[in-house]
């Protein structure tokens, strides 16, 4: 095979190009004899391709890889599993229960206090209620003389309005 063709196959294949037979083609080529050194470095990769098909999983060398039997450190292994599976589950109850504190305490928050029974006897809860009934009157009526004041106040604001208005229009 001519230098052009090959040239124009690799810049193909390069190119993801070549149909099955141009590659074949170039296996058969770079396979074969003698080749350019201006194709060496293709030549490596079809002769690194081909070696690689040769090679097979019954290949001999392929199970000297593989050792007999494993290693025995299987003990490690099961008391770091067994370490970390403990810390997975102790950090889970930890969010657990770090939840359930923060709800509670919002559901204590929320909830109203429920009233409690002070006294006993009803005639002292009797007196009691009446005396901060009393005092509550008391606060009453000194509120209803300031507010009477504060009217006052608003009626005669009216009036100096009222005036200014009239003066305004005349």
């Amino acid at each position: 095979m001519d230098s052009k063709r090959i040239e124009e196959l690799l810049s193909k294949y390069w190119n993801c190009e070549t149909s099955l037979e141009e590659e074949q083609s170039l296996r058969e080529f770079f396979n074969g004899g003698t080749i350019p050194d201006q194709f060496r470095e293709a030549s490596l990769l079809f002769q690194y391709f081909q070696h690689q098909k040769k090679k097979s999983v019954g290949d001999l060398a392929f199970d000297e890889n593989i050792p007999a039997e494993p290693k025995e450190d299987k003990g490690k292994i099961r008391k770091f599993n067994l370490v970390y599976n403990s810390l997975r589950i102790a950090a889970g109850i930890a969010v657990l229960m770090t939840a359930i504190w923060f709800v509670r305490s919002e559901i204590r928050q929320n909830t109203p206090q429920e009233m409690v029974d002070t006294y006993n006897d009803p005639q002292l809860a009797f007196e009691e209620t009446k005396k901060a009934l009393m005092m509550i009157s008391k606060s009453f009526g000194t509120a209803e003389e300031q507010a009477k004041k504060i009217n006052l106040f608003n009626e005669a604001q009216e009036q100096i309005e009222g005036k200014h208005e009239e003066e305004g229009k005349q």
